[in-house]
């Protein structure tokens, strides 16, 4: 055992101190050279023959120095970095193969690999507390194509209330909470948890303690009111004070006690929140006053559920066990029997899923889409491979004579394999590194177009890089370097030593089996291609189309204002005097136009509906919004009939309604709208209607117009509604900046006590709203590009090799009087062949593809033959352009310069 250990020591020493035992090793040589001399000498051999005799015993030096290495060295590792130095000397030799390389696989590495860090961080990665495998989603399945992740309050409580269920059941709901600042009311990202939300989550606070169930009542603890903030929250408001502890909060003009403070990796139970205060549950009629979705009962479904298992819980058992509940929790909840009634006609159940990644809403609206992005990524890394291992193959069949000489001089086949292989994992590893380089800010990038599609400005994706994209990574290196390298090493090294050794036609003619391999890798390439550029025109005519299909107003020029009136003190017609005296000095601003009012923003995905009926007739479901004086006219909405809102529109002067022409031909489709009632039947109240306008998008730009009824916001049922400003701005002053200064100043003078209010464009509303079409199409745009560019790159080089190595035949027959056009469409007839076989198999390989993005184009047929003849033609353009200049090479040969080369 000990001598191996030496063994093992020397072997290991030799790494870090080759040089000092090589000269060990020559001076014991000669030290017995020196021995053997001086025996010789006393043999009698003379002292002219020493030196040939000293030979003769110990045969070559340089063999037994090869032999003693081999003793006191780890021979893979030797050869390994032999093949590592060796490879290094090549591609630095080629300084224009190995930019090519290296950036074509960049590109491919760093696309999957930003999109796969999106994919992690909104699918794959567990949330950052201890036993996260442990945690599970509650859902409701009520009949309908999708679960209900939103849970009313006394589904919750009833849940929570039975322990011999789960370890700990928790809800919570993401808000903004307005924080009393230094310089007044300010909106923090928060969330209400409910009392067992941090016993569940087994994440330890870093100051203090975290709320509990005493906490999560009316009113607080015998304590008061408590919040636990983040560190974040820690450090920006109370600069890290050790005694932040104990200090009074006050949220939404309600003093809280922090108790506690969360460390920076505790993000909660949602993955794309940041919150910076935690409130209790029972504090929503506070914090979100004045509305009320606790009291809301059965009306307010607002809360996500998430249960801890016990140990050793399943899935299936925690299933099993909500199923036997689900039916008398029902029927505790509500007293209304219809409500009842109709859920048990759905089949109502609880049902539980893994919850180890937490829950977001993110992950079920963008799932398709990202596995999408990733099939395209896939296709452009694969696309990279082909090139690479066509250009390797005919790099490789440059270097035959090299490597069947090699092989003759005593090299094996494998030696010679391993070493090529070398060679590519040094290409893959390098693309990787560049592409690991990118994939943080594009993944970030991508992450932030995605999420303000549908979301609002505080939700964030966690895309950094971890062990998992590191792993994917490396996964992606190796692959990628067994795909480029093995083919072209096979090749290079079969085939008759003879053959290889020769130089001139006779090696041409023994080879021409071995061009057809790359001919198909080239084909498979060029087909490939043309499958994303199809893909990208189909998702980019989608896009213009979407935003060619208008929402019914003109964003350009149009911008929102937002006021969170909901915490200062005046209400009713004080508060709409308010609102008046905002929108006269908005309109008196420089550039200003027009300004009115609104309560729900077009396509920012807020909703708010009902089921409204006409004389004698079934109620219908439109959506709703309440809306200022000279609305439709700041959005440019055509007005069809009757008359806009006055700010003389009060309740008292009688409930009005504005129609939209698909709500009109919705509720009196034989007649004229103009002055006939509608009636709210769950109020049994009426509105007069006193005009129709022109349909406009509500919340998606995908679906068709709504039915879409507007009242005035001197009507709406809140007294103390959060409206938006709608500012039309001149086109020749078309200047933000100034208008959100001036909005604050009126705001800090009129409503001293709210939040500044935020300013947002409707071009950049109407962006995210379609933000993961958007995405999509801007990335196919991009990969096509760049699909073009590998393939004409591919081409190229694969027919510029091919061309340097029938240099002498080109040469020969010029000089027995070929033509310079006849040469130039002899190289060039390859590549159209090529591209033709490329063209046709990629065009039935599109046509199969396309129907996989059905289901994200919009008036787009997936067989649209324009948009397959344009790739084709895109295709065919780039073959040629890539054709082309090796052949005007080609036909510049000159025939005495080839023959001598032969």
């Amino acid at each position: 055992m000990l001598p191996d250990l030496n063994e093992f020591l020397v072997r290991l020493k030799s790494l870090f101190s080759k040089r000092r035992l090589d000269n060990e090793m020559a001076e014991e040589l000669e030290f017995h050279q020196t021995l053997l001399r001086e025996k010789l000498l006393r043999h009698g051999v003379p002292q002219s023959e020493l030196d040939t005799a000293t030979r003769k015993t110990f045969g070559n030096q340089s063999r037994w120095q090869e032999r003693i290495r081999e003793l006191w060295q780890f021979r893979a590792i030797e050869n390994l970095r032999r093949d590592v130095s060796f490879s290094i000397r090549l591609l630095r030799k080629s300084p224009g193969f190995t930019a090519i390389a290296l950036l074509t696989l960049a590109l491919g590495v760093g696309a999957n690999t930003s999109v796969f860090s999106l994919i992690n961080g909104l699918l794959l990665r567990p949330l950052p507390v201890p036993n996260a495998q442990q945690l599970a989603v509650l859902r409701m399945e009520e009949g309908g194509p999708v679960p209900n992740y939103s849970f009313i309050t006394p589904f919750f409580r009833s849940l929570e209330s039975r322990h011999d269920l789960f370890a700990n059941v928790f809800a919570y709901n993401p808000d903004k909470f307005q924080v009393k600042g230094q310089s007044g009311n300010e909106n923090v990202v928060g969330v209400l948890v409910s009392g067992q939300y941090f016993q569940a989550l087994q994440t330890p606070p870093l100051l203090g303690r975290y709320l509990t169930p005493e906490d999560d009542r009316p009113g607080g603890s015998s304590a008061g009111l408590a919040v636990v903030i983040s560190e974040r929250f820690w450090k920006s408001w109370f600069n890290r004070a050790p005694d932040a502890i104990g200090r009074k909060l006050i949220v939404a003009n309600v003093p809280f006690t922090v108790v506690g403070v969360m460390p920076k990796r505790f993000i909660g139970a949602d993955p794309t929140q940041r919150p910076q205060i935690f409130a209790p549950l029972s504090a929503d009629p506070i914090i979100d006053a004045p509305r009320n979705h606790i009291d809301g009962g059965i009306h307010a479904w607002w809360l996500t559920v998430v249960a801890r298992m016990n140990p050793g819980m399943t899935i299936d058992q925690a299933n099993a066990a909500l199923l036997a509940v689900s039916n008398p929790i029902l029927h505790e909840a509500s007293t209304d029997a219809s409500f009842t009634t109709e859920e048990e006609r759905g089949h109502f159940h609880f049902a539980a899923e893994p919850g180890s990644r937490g829950f977001t809403y993110a992950r079920i609206l963008f799932r398709k889409p990202l596995i999408a992005m990733f099939s395209m990524c896939g296709g452009i890394l694969l696309l990279a491979c082909l090139n690479l291992t066509s250009l390797l193959m005919a790099r490789s069949a440059a270097r035959e004579r090299e490597l069947a000489t090699r092989l003759a001089l005593g090299a094996t086949r494998r030696r010679l394999i391993h070493q090529l292989l070398i060679e590519s994992l040094l290409i893959a590893i390098i693309g990787t590194a560049l592409g690991l380089v990118a994939a943080p800010l594009v993944s970030r990038s991508l992450g932030a177009m995605l999420m303000s599609a549908n979301f609002a400005e505080q939700v964030q994706l966690d895309t950094s890089l971890d062990l998992r994209v590191f792993l994917f990574a490396a996964l992606i290196a190796v692959t990628t370097a067994v795909l480029i390298g093995l083919v072209p090493a096979l090749q290079a090294t079969g085939g008759d030593l003879n053959e290889h050794i020769k130089e001139g036609q006779s090696a041409n003619k023994a080879n021409q089996s071995r061009k057809v391999l790359p001919r198909v890798l080239m084909t498979l390439q060029v087909a490939l291609a043309l499958v994303l550029v199809a893909g990208a025109g189909l998702l980019a005519t989608s896009l213009v189309k979407l935003y060619k299909s208008g929402a019914g107003f003109d964003p350009n020029g149009l911008v929102n204002i937002a006021f969170s009136m909901d915490k200062q003190q005046l209400e009713g017609d004080q508060l709409m005097q308010v609102y008046q005296h905002i929108g006269e000095e908005l309109e008196h601003q420089p550039g200003v136009k027009s300004a009115s009012f609104e309560f729900i923003v077009p396509l920012s995905h807020r909703g708010w509906n009902g089921r409204y009926s006409a004389p004698g007739a079934e109620p219908k479901l439109m959506w709703m919004n309440a809306v200022g004086p000279k609305y439709f006219a700041t959005m440019q909405i055509p007005l069809f009939m009757g008359r806009e809102f006055t700010w003389s529109d009060t309740k008292a002067s009688g409930l009005k309604v504005i129609l939209n022409q698909s709500a009109a031909k919705l509720l009196f489709p034989n007649r004229n709208a103009l002055g006939e009632q509608i009636t709210d039947p769950s109020t049994k109240t009426s509105y007069e209607v006193i005009a129709v306008v022109g349909d406009t998008k509500y919340n998606d730009m995908r679906a068709p117009a709504s039915a879409i009824g507007y009242v005035p916001i001197q009507q709406d049922e809140q007294e103390k509604p959060s409206l938006t400003a709608v500012i039309r701005l001149d086109p020749t002053h078309n200047q933000q900046a100034p208008l959100a200064a001036a909005a604050h100043a009126i705001a800090s003078r009129l409503a001293p006590t709210i939040p500044a209010p935020t300013l947002t464009s409707m071009s950049e509303i109407m962006d995210n709203s379609i933000g993961a079409e958007r995405m999509m199409a801007v990335l196919a745009i991009f990969f096509a590009g760049c699909a073009l560019l590998v393939t004409g790159i591919g081409l190229y080089g694969t027919l510029a090799y091919s061309t340097a190595r029938r240099t002498s035949e080109i040469g020969i027959r010029m000089a027995l009087g070929a033509q310079r056009a006849g040469v130039i469409a002899l190289i060039f007839r390859e590549n159209a062949v090529v591209a033709l076989a490329g063209c046709g198999t990629g065009l039935v390989a599109a046509i199969l593809a396309s129907r996989a993005l059905a289901s994200f184009l919009y008036e787009t047929s997936p067989r649209d033959p324009w948009i397959l003849v344009s790739s084709v033609a895109a295709l065919t353009c780039i073959a040629s352009a890539a054709s082309l200049l090796p052949a005007i090479r080609a036909s510049k040969i000159e025939p005495i310069t080839a023959i001598r080369c032969e």
